[in-house]
């Protein structure tokens, strides 16, 4: 856009706001059609002129200089009216990175914009059958997640869901809350959340537990960048074990970051004089563009089927901004009966063969790759496993379209 029309758009945006004023410009005359716009802009401040004493209207505004103008904005919108300040709002989330590059920080420019932040995704995926307890899976899911600020130091987060079973309308459920939480931050490191809210145990995108329900509950956190700490109290709504979903748990996390590797722990146990009390431990080994991991869990009350363990090796990372970047994720897992407790992230089925297998052990591979910015196509295979008791389950695998907005 050339410069003297995004100029003249401004003054709109700013009528009222100061009293007419002499040109400073050599290059605009009384006679230019945007004279007293350029004028006015000018006495307030929100446009200024190159060295040589020219306004140079003739040319193409880059968005960094149209930036700088919408800070300069910001910092009169008490003295715009309502309309005045919606279209300044408008302009400061669509300059946001650039606002970002000119130092205004990123939490100011979010009360400058209202107090209520909106982000989606989208999937569409397909699935290979459970293990023969249903047919294969064509289904979709849309997701609207509303953030509410409150004040400086806290905030509601909410996510609205809605899937859909292309194959079956009777598994329609309607719009759903999926989660549900309030968030208050004591300082910059110590957290404190309550409601429903995300939690995952187990690499692998939560393979033992991570759901996107999460659990019903509270939890307090610490994190400094290098060391984080948590601990909360629920229940785990997601689990497919009854067991387990209709319990109170305890839960406790742990990690530290040497910049070499990071170690992590953790600990879940159910409440009600409950026989399950797992713990884990976790380490992963960036290399380059390596990253090998591990983990080793137990159950100490069960008595036998009583360990899981798995190791993998990661290549990449797909950027959800850049296309072609992509990942690959392969894992061996051995996985008792008594240490998995429902809820899985993974998408596909092959866990669905516990608690009847008792053991069961399969390689895992996981794959996304970024086509476009914001479109990623996700795939996982789970390999053929074994089981110590029963029928060994069948290949499971699973390919998805995911999008953000």
């Amino acid at each position: 856009m050339k410069k003297i029309l995004a100029l003249a758009a401004v003054a709109a945006l700013t009528a009222g706001v100061s009293a007419y004023a002499a040109n400073p410009f050599s290059d605009v005359t009384p006679d230019d059609w945007a004279y007293q716009a350029v004028s006015d802009l000018s006495a307030q401040g929100v446009v200024e002129g190159y060295p040589d004493g020219t306004f140079k209207g003739e040319r193409n505004m880059t968005r960094y200089e149209l930036a700088q103008i919408v800070a300069r904005l910001m910092a009169k919108e008490d003295q715009l009216n309502a309309e005045q300040q919606a279209t300044l709002d408008k302009l400061a989330g669509e300059y946001a990175d650039e606002l970002a590059n000119l130092g205004v920080r990123v939490s100011n420019l979010e009360k400058k914009v209202g107090n209520l932040y909106w982000s989606g995704d989208a999937r569409m995926r397909y699935q290979t059958k459970d293990n023969g307890t249903k047919e294969d899976s064509w289904n979709g899911r849309m997701r609207i997640n509303v953030k509410g600020q409150v004040n400086e130091s806290t905030y509601v987060n909410g996510k609205m869901a809605y899937d859909m079973d292309f194959k079956n309308d009777a598994n329609d459920k309607g719009v759903y809350m999926q989660q549900l939480f309030v968030n208050h931050n004591f300082g910059k490191d110590v957290a404190v959340r309550l409601g429903r809210q995300p939690i995952a145990f187990g690499n692998q995108g939560g393979w033992l537990f991570g759901d996107a329900n999460g659990y019903d509950g509270a939890q307090i956190a610490y994190n400094n960048g290098k060391l984080a700490l948590t601990t909360g109290f629920g229940q785990l709504n997601a689990s497919d074990d009854a067991d387990w979903k209709s319990k109170d748990a305890y839960f406790a996390r742990g990690a530290y970051d040497f910049g070499f590797a990071k170690l992590g722990a953790d600990y879940i146990a159910q409440k009600d004089g409950s026989k399950d009390e797992i713990y884990g431990v976790n380490l992963n080994v960036p290399v380059q563009q390596f990253n090998v991991f591990g983990e080793y869990w137990n159950n100490t009350t069960a008595g036998d089927y009583d360990t899981a363990w798995n190791a993998g090796l990661s290549y990449g990372k797909a950027d959800w901004k850049k296309a072609g970047t992509w990942d690959l994720t392969v894992a061996y897992n051995d996985v008792d009966t008594n240490v998995y407790f429902g809820g899985s992230g993974l998408s596909t089925d092959i866990l669905k063969a516990l608690p009847k297998a008792k053991n069961l052990t399969y390689w895992n591979a996981l794959a996304n790759v970024t086509l476009q910015e914001n479109v990623q196509l996700h795939a996982e295979y789970a390999f053929a496993g074994d089981a110590e008791v029963g029928a060994d389950p069948e290949d499971a695998w699973t390919v998805s379209l995911n999008y953000k907005f």
